[in-house]
């Protein structure tokens, strides 16, 4: 085929014929760089576009194994020109979308945080979808991996997969290499039922405090306080001396029962902080200051006790309440296994069953029964509003509505001759 250099339409091809191309600004001039690009294996159809503001030349192309499908492609490529998007490449993979994410995206995150996202990856993103090439991934292609996945998976790990699809495929379109994002437009399904959680009855907390009185000081101490304040496993592992505080009732100030003892009414401890990378606490509204109940009070003074011998008094301050003999924090996995050891032996509570965050639904559960208003017990754990503390204990919240039985039974009070 002969070159048409020049021309505005390639020989043979009338305007009606590329009706899906909007009116440009500026004329194309279509050519052919040749019959045959014999080391591509491919036609290639070129458009000229004028000159940009470097003075070079605008030049897009399309490569195709017939005329028919470089002018094709061509076309595609205007379009987008013209539309303002990004020309999407067309080699860009699942897989380099993921690993260039993994690589670049988390930063500023924990290592476990990131071993867990690669571990996903890899496991579940990778292996089904890598070899996709990322402009012709489809809503059923996602859809499609994301249902074969619910018999593996739980829900939350449906989510998790689906998220690190989403952000590598946006990652990418940052980068110009696809023009739009599928992922998003998919809906995660329900997954494999996971264990549901749970929380101790009366019966069975009196039987785990009993238990407690048994186990190390720690882990006694761990036990009442997470049962007893709600706080979250994160933050009582990151929790310091100098946030376990008295309330000096002569100088009318909180201080550090390192410094004030023990000799005072009110205690309270201080749920700043926790083991996130970070520092800080999950919420801004899970950052609160929570008086402790006596129980709590006298298994934190033995355990202060036993640290405080051979250590000086400014440096206890600093040393973590829960922390291993090293004074790091313990991992969730410590407290696991310290947590199941301390509850062997409690009547109606097989260890194996349990884990220590269901001390915190444990919490809720108690206070519900015993009539507190789902407000306060929202404060009380940290939740940014009641949704959360309804949504996320829902099966621990026991509300009784007595208001309307009250007023019926003054609107049709039952008598004797009834």
């Amino acid at each position: 085929m002969r070159a048409f250099k020049g021309s505005r339409y390639p020989a043979g091809i009338r305007p009606r014929s590329i009706k899906s191309l909007s009116e440009p600004s500026k004329p194309y001039v279509f050519s052919w760089t040749g019959p045959w690009d014999a080391k591509r294996q491919r036609f290639i159809a070129t458009a000229s576009l004028g000159y940009g503001p470097d003075g070079k030349r605008i030049v897009k192309r399309g490569s195709g194994k017939t005329k028919t499908e470089a002018l094709a492609k061509l076309k595609q490529v205007l379009r987008d020109y013209e539309d303002g998007l990004a020309v999407a490449t067309s080699d860009s993979t699942v897989k380099d979308a993921v690993t260039y994410w993994l690589a670049n995206g988390l930063k500023g995150r924990s290592e476990k945080t990131i071993r867990t996202y690669t571990w996903y990856a890899d496991t579940h993103v990778i292996p089904a979808l890598g070899k996709r090439k990322l402009s012709k991934l489809s809503v059923e292609d996602v859809d499609r991996w994301l249902s074969s996945k619910t018999g593996v998976l739980g829900t939350r790990s449906l989510k998790l997969i689906h998220n690190i699809l989403d952000r590598s495929v946006r990652n990418a379109m940052r980068r110009d290499l696809v023009k739009r994002n599928v992922v998003e437009l998919c809906e995660v399904p329900e997954g494999r039922s996971g264990r549901p959680s749970k929380a101790l009855t009366i019966d069975q907390a009196e039987a785990v405090l009993r238990t407690a009185e048994t186990a190390t000081r720690r882990m006694r101490a761990y036990i009442v306080v997470s049962l007893l304040t709600g706080a979250r496993t994160e933050e009582l592992r990151d929790l310091r001396w100098d946030h376990v505080v008295a309330y000096d009732a002569d100088r009318k100030t909180w201080r550090a029962v390192t410094d004030a003892g023990w000799e005072h009414e009110q205690f309270a401890i201080y749920v700043w902080r926790s083991v996130r990378k970070s520092g800080d606490t999950k919420t801004t509204k899970s950052r609160r200051s929570l008086r402790i109940p006596t129980r709590c009070v006298t298994a934190l003074k033995a355990l202060l006790a036993e640290q405080a011998e051979g250590e000086r008094a400014e440096k206890l301050s600093e040393r973590l309440v829960f922390g291993t003999r090293n004074g790091t924090a313990m991992t969730a996995e410590n407290v696991r296994r310290d947590f199941r050891i301390a509850l062997k032996g409690a009547d109606g509570i097989n260890p194996a069953e349990w884990t220590p965050r269901e001390l915190r639904h444990s919490f809720v559960s108690l206070l519900s029964a015993h009539d507190v208003p789902i407000e306060h017990i929202s404060r009380l754990v940290g939740h940014t509003n009641t949704v959360v503390t309804e949504t996320v204990y829902r099966k621990q919240i026991r509300p009784v509505m007595q208001e309307g039985a009250t007023v019926m039974d003054e609107i049709f009070p039952l008598t004797s001759e009834s």
